[in-house]
Parts: structure tokens; C-alpha cells; sequence
């Protein structure tokens, strides 16, 4: 039977750094329309992940090693940013003060922060940024620079600009970074709106409580290795967490949340 290429496919992938290796041999494999979360601790290797999946890291050219996204190996970059959904806190970083919300969900189609003179925006542009707009409850920040906004409000209009090319996957990178309890409250009741729509869900984060209850199945990520890969419920376990984080933890359940401390 004939299987419909999987949204990632990385076999044997070893990534280099600065001179160091930073991923050693990874195999992972993401379905379509999965949600799955890649849990470990600062400096395992997740940014570094998130970089060689979006083409801003190549793998080492090795034997046996290969990397396919959709099936294909090779892809025009801006052709890749419209499949996967793109958040991270590199694009919070340059999304600077002046810029407009409205802006910020327009740029996604030109794969910028921002609008610059030689983009062209049109009709069916504004229109779709505005359904995104309202779909995020951010229809009233259309038009409020995102100086003035908060954390939160900036999170989620950098959610909209990742999904105006009605991608097939979105890519989080600790999405609940910097953002306070209320923030985080409504940044992952958004997340659940957006798996239980069908879009697939990549959530990169050493947060634990920010696999939200959608999520099925746990990567843990240690020292540039994947320690284990599988069913939530089987992953995150007191005694796997403490090996993930090197410490003893105990875990609580509410709710579909997972906590610890």
C-alpha cells in the first residue's frame, strides 16, 4: 500500500555547529497532522532542531543519513515557509516596536518581519489577515504597534502570521516564553482551538505544562540526542523526567496537563 509522505522524516541527521556537533544521528518521523511535542532542557538541541527543519541548518552529508519534508528533500525556502507555520523567538525579536499588528500577520506572506516598498499587498491579502485576525480574537490590535502591546498580544499575532498560507504544520519554539501566567493561560487555550481545528502541531519547549492535553505522543531530547520518542501517557513519567533533566521530580495531573516539580 502506498503511504502519503510523512510531514518529517529525518533518518541518521548530525548537525554541526560552530565546529561542534550538536545533533547526533536523530531519527524522527512526524505524520501529518500529528501533534507532537519535543520536550528537553535548555542547550539539548532543540533550537538547533527547529533551525535544520526550517532550512536554516543542513544536516552533515553522511552514509545512510537523509532528511525529507512532504516527501521532498529539496525545497525554494519561501516555498517551505507556506507549508510549515513558523513561531519562534527569533521572529519575536525582530519584530520591531513600530511595526503595525496587521503588518505583522501580512508579512507572513512575503516570509518578512514587517512590510517593506516592494511588497505588493493585495485584496485577498488584507482580507485573509483579517479572518486570521478574528480568528485569534486580535482583530483590535490591527492597528496598535507592537510597542504597546504585550508579550501575550505579540504571541499571538506572530501565531496569525504563521498561519496565513493555511500551512500544514505549525512549528512553536517555547511558545510561552516570556509571557506571564495569563498569557500563557490564553496562548495555550489558542493552541487547543488550533489542534482540534486539524492543523499539525510541532511544540518545541522545556516547559512542561505547555503540552497541552491534543498533544499524543512526547520526544524527549537530551545533549543532542532523542532519549525516547512515544505515547504521552508512557513518556512523561516521574522517573523519565528525572533522567531528561537530571534531577529527581515529582508530577501532578489536571486537567489533560502534565506539571512537575
Amino acid at each position: 500500500m502506498n503511504r502519503a509522505p510523512a510531514l518529517l522524516d529525518m533518518q541518521r541527521i548530525s548537525v554541526m555547529r560552530g565546529g561542534k556537533t550538536v545533533l547526533h544521528e536523530l531519527d524522527l518521523r512526524i505524520g501529518l497532522g500529528e501533534h507532537v511535542a519535543i520536550l528537553g532542557p535548555n542547550g539539548c538541541g532543540k533550537s538547533t532542531l527547529i533551525k535544520t527543519i526550517t532550512r536554516e541548518c543542513y544536516p552533515l552529508a553522511e552514509p545512510g543519513s537523509a532528511m525529507t519534508i512532504l516527501g521532498q528533500d529539496l525545497w525554494d525556502i519561501f516555498e517551505l515557509r507556506a507549508v510549515l507555520g513558523i513561531v519562534s523567538n527569533d521572529l519575536m525579536a525582530a519584530s520591531t516596536r513600530g511595526i503595525a499588528g496587521q503588518d505583522v500577520v501580512l508579512s507572513g506572506f512575503f516570509s518578512s518581519i514587517g512590510l517593506w516598498p516592494h511588497h505588493r499587498v493585495t485584496a485577498a491579502m488584507r482580507e485573509k489577515t483579517a479572518r486570521v485576525l478574528a480568528r485569534l480574537e486580535a482583530s483590535h490590535l490591527a492597528e496598535r504597534p507592537v510597542g504597546e502591546m504585550s508579550s501575550g498580544e505579540a504571541r499571538r499575532l506572530l501565531i496569525g502570521r504563521a498561519l496565513v498560507h493555511d500551512p500544514k504544520a505549525l512549528l512553536l519554539d517555547e511558545p510561552s516564553s516570556s509571557l506571564d501566567v495569563s498569557a500563557q493561560h490564553e496562548l495555550r487555550r489558542i493552541l487547543r482551538e488550533l489542534a482540534q481545528s486539524g492543523i499539525g502541531m510541532i511544540l518545541v519547549t522545556h516547559h512542561l505544562a505547555d503540552i497541552i492535553p491534543e498533544v499524543e505522543r512526547v520526544v524527549l531530547m537530551r545533549a543532542g540526542r532523542l532519549l525516547m520518542d512515544g505515547p504521552k501517557a508512557e513518556i512523561l513519567t516521574a522517573a523519565n523526567l528525572s533522567r531528561l533533566f537530571g534531577l529527581p521530580v515529582k508530577l501532578a495531573r489536571r486537567d489533560g496537563y502534565t506539571h512537575l516539580w
